[in-house]
């Protein structure tokens, strides 16, 4: 089994006339998190979009070796289905149905919502359902997470709680991590590796990696000092620390 089951080599891609990438090569190894932060258009989601087999490239070779689940930016809850039946959905190659109940329980253990399996998405906060999204994606048997700005819509402090969820969950369910992000702190908070991309056609203008264990406290000098660093990438090193959240 490889090392790197997230690999382009050489890899071009564009919209029309529009270049996104040109002969990008990018590999993520396995059991690793890598945030992927750049300015807005610069084709984060597409990479998203190539490493799921969405869209496929112009020219060059991907590799995705294992089962990929993909946690959005927009809610993707199915409404008509409580929060167990959603969970359920990522158990699909379960097919005992004793078994399937137990792993629905370990999951809303996990997100700590034991007493909402039965509640519809619509009676839950933001925060809640992404929690169940996570864990509908965590509770299948895929190897590769990969993450589309998934706490975008949801305010501050609820982003801060969520971060922490989500570096609990991957230690009870290790994966290989993407995460696509226009918040830095974010990144700095929950990457091994964060990958600074330029504007089009993308090329990966900075790469930093972070040996800390997670979960990281925002004050933390290395987590303070990889933001000021991303921020100096971006030409953004004199703002307001505000604008560590990337319009």
């Amino acid at each position: 089994m490889s090392d790197n089951p997230l690999q382009l080599d050489n890899v071009s891609f564009g919209f029309g006339s529009i270049a996104v990438f040109e002969k990008l090569s990018l590999a993520v190894a396995r059991g690793e998190f890598v945030a992927i932060v750049g300015p807005s258009g610069c084709g984060k989601t597409t990479l998203l979009d190539l490493f799921s087999q969405f869209r496929a490239p112009t020219s060059g070779t991907i590799q995705c070796t294992g089962g990929v689940r993909m946690v959005y930016q927009h809610d993707s809850l199915f409404p008509w289905q409580t929060v167990s039946q959603n969970i359920a959905l990522g158990l699909s190659h379960i097919t005992d149905a004793g078994e399937q109940r137990r792993r629905i329980g370990e999951m809303l253990s996990l997100i700590n919502l034991e007493q909402f399996g039965d509640t519809y998405p619509h009676q839950l906060s933001g925060g809640m359902r992404r929690r169940v999204e996570l864990a509908r994606a965590l509770a299948g048997d895929s190897d590769i997470l990969l993450l589309d700005e998934p706490f975008s819509a949801l305010d501050y402090l609820t982003r801060l709680r969520l971060r922490n969820e989500l570096a609990r969950m991957l230690e009870e369910f290790p994966r290989t991590v993407v995460l696509v992000t226009h918040d830095i702190e974010e990144a700095a908070q929950l990457a091994d590796r964060v990958l600074v991309f330029s504007e089009r056609p993308a090329r990966i203008c900075c790469e930093i990696t972070l040996e800390l264990k997670r979960p990281r406290e925002l004050t933390h000098p290395q987590v303070v000092q990889t933001v000021h660093r991303i921020l100096a990438e971006l030409g953004l090193e004199h703002q307001d620390r505000h604008l560590a959240v990337l319009a």
